[in-house]
């Protein structure tokens, strides 16, 4: 066996010792300008959590550039596709729980700042769904946000199905219905699905609200409208598919969001204010109501996304 030199041993017994340290203390280093910068990674809420953290687009694409691994087009696109079913889920990893001083004291950016997932969107959206009022619930109900991506996906469209059965959305007036579809999050709303379509009285529709207009709101059509039929006829309905493709798809022109990561609060305040708001009994003579390019303040919406922050606090 060839012996190793002693300089590589000893550079080896340094390194697994500096290991070592690493491990014990959760801290590590890296060059920043002229100097270094430590990292305590116990002050910033794990250990050894990240390393098990491998499997999500985000850190997928990180490893590739980091590799400088050339990204082909159709690399590109399955990436695109994994955002839509691997979010990243870093910050649900169970961590240590860290003091409320010592939270104030670093400043930790909320996670409205920030682009929801539908992981965090999903938490937002079950508190919020507890402050509404019992007489709000009775006539409201509302979908997970990944059912509509997920009834897309030819394997789960079935299951997805069943699970609305499970919703009763005939019984309802409205039908909450957040889809996160290419990293962008909307609203869908079902207005009255349990009334005949020829009704005089009460027109069944659908409300599209999306806080970027630019991005073409109705580019989502297709898929609604088959998702809308596929729901009709797994539910047993007497409509044809005629009578139902011919049910109002409209697309209020509502407050449009200021920078890229804010279609997530906008989606949740929509709910908020369109839950408070509704009127008793839909009628296109009243369209658009409330939902109009004034419906609410930027200094509103900072107000919303601060009152549920609280609202999560409390419940934590």
């Amino acid at each position: 066996m060839t012996e190793r030199p002693r300089g590589l041993e000893a550079g080896l017994e340094h390194r697994k010792a500096k290991m070592g340290r690493t491990r014990r203390t959760g801290r590590k280093t890296r060059p920043h300008g002229g100097g270094v910068v430590t990292i305590d990674l116990e002050s910033e809420g794990c250990t050894d959590q990240p390393s098990k953290h491998r499997t999500c687009w985000k850190h997928i694409q990180a490893l590739m550039h980091a590799r400088r691994t050339r990204i082909t087009k159709q690399q590109v696109e399955e990436i695109e596709s994994f955002k839509l079913t691997s979010p990243c889920f870093l910050q649900t990893i169970p961590c240590r729980e860290r003091s409320k001083k010592r939270f104030k004291r670093n400043n930790a950016v909320s996670k409205l700042k920030k682009e929801l997932d539908s992981v965090s969107f999903n938490c937002y959206m079950e508190n919020l769904w507890k402050s509404f009022s019992e007489d709000k619930k009775m006539s409201f109900t509302y979908l997970d946000s990944l059912w509509f991506t997920m009834y897309t996906d030819a394997s789960s469209g079935v299951k997805v199905l069943e699970w609305i059965k499970r919703k009763h959305i005939f019984s309802k007036k409205y039908v909450l219905v957040p889809i996160v579809r290419w990293c962008h999050w909307s609203l869908l709303i079902f207005c009255h699905f349990g009334e005949s379509l020829l009704s005089e009285n009460i027109t069944p529709c659908m409300l599209l609200l999306d806080s970027l207009e630019m991005a073409s709101p109705k580019r989502l059509e297709p898929d609604i409208r088959k998702f809308v039929w596929d729901i009709y006829e797994s539910e047993g309905r007497p409509e044809n598919k005629h009578m139902i493709s011919q049910i109002p798809l409209l697309v209020p022109k509502v407050p449009q969001q200021r920078n890229g990561v804010e279609c997530g609060n906008y989606v949740l305040y929509f709910i908020n204010l369109f839950v408070q708001d509704a009127p008793e009994n839909f009628h296109m003579e009243g369209y658009p109501y409330f939902m109009k390019d004034n419906w609410f303040s930027p200094e509103g919406l900072e107000h919303f996304c601060e009152k549920l922050e609280s609202l999560e606090s409390d419940i934590l």
